[in-house]
Order: C-alpha cells, then sequence, then structure tokens
C-alpha cells in the first residue's frame, strides 16, 4: 500500500473572509470615485463647526489689516483668540453634540417644509366644497 497523499479539499482552500474583503475593496474603490467625481466630503458637524471657526477668524485678520489702526488689530486679534478659545474646548468635549443639534436641525427643517406645503396646498387649491368661492384672484401684473 502507497503512502497516501495529502490532498487539500478545495473546500477548505476557500478564504472565508474572501466576501468581506471583495465588498471592503469595492466600497473603497465606489467611496474614491465618489471623492474624485464630488470632492471631499463633509465632516462631522464638530469638525465643520472648527472650519467655520478658523475660515471666520481668517476673514476676520485678512479685512482688520488695510482698515484697522495698530490698536484695533490687537483688539481684533485678541477677539478671535478668545473666541477659538472658548469654542475648541467645547468641540473636543462633545463633538456627537454637534452631530445631534444637526440632525435635528434637519428634522426640524422638514417640519416646517411639511407644514408649509400643506398650507400652500390648501391655500392655492381653494376652497373644498367646489362651491363659489367668495375670495376673487386679483391680478396684480
Amino acid at each position: 500500500m502507497g503512502g497516501a497523499r495529502n490532498v487539500p479539499d478545495p473546500r477548505e482552500a476557500v478564504d472565508d473572509d474572501a466576501w468581506a474583503k471583495a465588498c471592503a475593496e469595492d466600497l473603497a474603490a465606489e467611496q474614491a470615485r465618489r471623492r474624485q467625481e464630488y470632492g471631499t466630503p463633509p465632516g462631522s458637524a464638530a469638525e465643520e463647526l472648527r472650519k467655520l471657526v478658523d475660515a471666520v477668524a481668517d476673514k476676520l485678520g485678512g479685512v482688520q489689516g488695510p482698515l484697522a489702526g495698530f490698536a484695533a488689530q490687537g483688539a481684533v486679534q485678541q477677539f478671535i483668540d478668545q473666541a477659538k478659545a472658548a469654542v475648541e474646548p467645547v468641540i473636543e468635549r462633545n463633538p456627537d453634540v454637534f452631530d445631534h443639534l444637526a440632525a435635528a436641525g434637519s428634522e426640524l427643517l422638514a417640519a416646517y417644509r411639511s407644514a408649509v406645503e400643506s398650507h400652500e396646498r390648501r391655500w392655492t387649491d381653494g376652497p373644498e366644497d367646489n362651491g363659489p368661492s367668495t375670495n376673487e384672484h386679483i391680478d396684480l401684473d
């Protein structure tokens, strides 16, 4: 009797993570394509607030130079530094709060739009009973 060869079972050769790896590669490729087409997506609300503070500070710093005297420049720079010092710790300690506030703002805006659209529809559709209207349309053109 000859020695039995160790032939690997084809089922064992399958990479258990192949599907996950393929999905991750596809997702990375899609994200790269979208970044190339649309640019970098916005960051978290905390990151966006930090960018806003920096942009405003840069803008104020650029405007103050030609318009203000030396004393005013110092006051503006002090204000910018104080604002950054006040905002930065809040962002660092509570980054999720800003995401929640942004989501809440979006929900409030959606509710407002829904209410306004409902009222606009009722206002533009006219009376529901299709009877004679007591309101006359006045054309101002």
